[in-house]
């Protein structure tokens, strides 16, 4: 068969991380979590299938992938010939706007937009959560980057009914995050290799215990537009799951002194009176959030310090789109 769609996913910034897998294949999470898309990092993506190749082809910001990326991705395209049948290889042309395999969530653009790309190229007309299952299958984050704005990853029971929602629409709160870009270095370990050893870490068991308590003061904390309470749940989810990689065998350690050096800062500025915090994803670079009053003088308190390399800025995303 022949087809071709393009679509678009934002990547997201979690407040509640997402870390470890009770399912390895499915992707089936640890714990749920909840995020925000962030409107002005994105990923677009065509895919054609065409029945001339003999196996799918992987182009990324204009350079042929091969090896362990492709392997993923053809294990994903695998997934939606599963739900159809008829369709054959494909070719796959993705680009972004914002560095990728950094830890700013680029797996998680890249395959909600695959998802949605690939799905409608082979004539599937699926509904969204549909859609946020599928791109589970891929990256776990991918899931919610499918619905708009605030989303939230439902733990739950299986396959069937672990994907995201909309916790509320990107126009519900104008907050702003600003990520110190410390380095764009591709990290050796990916988010999929660290999710495997978590449970080795003597933490793992009780962050993912007191998880609920955390998520259920999150989805509070947006919906009353209380800042003060998201960035306190939000600090203390940081800490533990980095403090889970940090002991899980083999360890992660992607904070580099740098890193250390702008939380620090921050946590001053918000002693101050800034409404700001910090939260980190699988890597070095530093999401610094906040208001749409404060983030002018967060931004020039962070130019300031020396050896960030460049300061991404972006508001609340909204969902994956078919172009």
């Amino acid at each position: 068969m022949t087809g071709t769609a393009t679509a678009i996913a934002h990547p997201n910034i979690a407040f509640i991380k997402y870390w470890g897998n009770r399912d390895d294949a499915l992707r089936l999470p640890a714990n749920g979590s909840i995020s925000m898309n962030l409107a002005e990092l994105h990923t677009q993506t065509s895919v054609s299938f065409r029945d001339d190749l003999r196996s799918d082809i992987l182009t990324i910001d204009g350079k042929e992938i091969s090896g362990a990326a492709l392997a993923r991705v053809k294990a994903f395209m695998d997934q939606v010939r599963r739900l159809a049948p008829d369709a054959g290889y494909a070719e796959i042309v993705s680009k972004n706007n914002f560095p990728i395999g950094v830890g700013i969530a680029s797996s998680a653009a890249a395959f909600s937009a695959l998802a949605l790309a690939a799905a409608r190229a082979a004539g599937l007309n699926l509904k969204e959560k549909e859609y946020s299952r599928l791109a589970r299958l891929g990256s776990g984050s991918a899931c919610r980057s499918v619905p708009d704005g605030f989303c939230e990853w439902n733990y739950g029971s299986g396959d069937e009914d672990s994907f995201a929602v909309s916790i509320s629409p990107a126009s519900h709160w104008g907050l702003i995050d600003l990520i110190a870009l410390i380095s764009d270095t591709h990290k050796k370990v990916g988010s999929s290799a660290g999710h495997v050893s978590a449970l080795t870490s003597p933490f793992q068991s009780e962050r993912i215990r007191t998880a609920p308590e955390r998520i259920a003061k999150c989805r509070q904390a947006i919906l009353e537009k209380d800042f003060k309470a998201l960035a306190e749940v939000s600090e203390q989810d940081m800490i533990m799951m980095h403090s889970v990689m940090m002991t899980q065998d083999p360890p992660l350690f992607y904070w580099e002194p740098l890193t250390i050096r702008v939380i620090k800062a921050v946590h001053e500025w918000r002693e101050e009176g800034l409404d700001c915090f910090a939260t980190i994803d699988a890597g070095p670079n530093v999401h610094v959030i906040c208001t749409a009053e404060a983030a002018p003088t967060v931004r020039e308190q962070l130019v300031k310090i020396k050896g960030i390399r460049e300061i991404l800025s972006s508001g609340p995303g909204g969902k994956a789109e078919l172009l």
